[in-house]
């Protein structure tokens, strides 16, 4: 065989396979899109967390917890979970 053989790299598809590789394309950065936003969501959602799973395990040796104004906390607490998931 000769060397004289050179492979440009590219070759040649009809307009269907181009719109389906442009779909598919398409859908895929779509999808990234979202899992990056979940992503975000998420991560927010476990560092609102973890400071109340921290304090709750404070001190196991006591068998109460004190904890003045609980339902306005726990409300507000509800209200920023609510715009993180929204």
């Amino acid at each position: 065989m000769s060397n004289d053989f050179f492979d440009f790299g590219f070759s040649a598809v009809d307009e269907s396979e181009l719109e389906s590789f442009q779909k598919a394309t398409a859908e895929a950065e779509e999808a990234s899109s979202a899992a990056s936003t979940y992503e975000e969501k998420l991560n927010k959602l476990y560092n609102a967390i973890s400071p109340l799973l921290s304090n709750l395990k404070k001190n196991p040796e006591k068998d109460y917890i004190y904890w003045p104004d609980r339902l306005d906390k726990v409300e507000k607490f509800e209200d920023h979970i609510n715009k993180i998931i929204s």
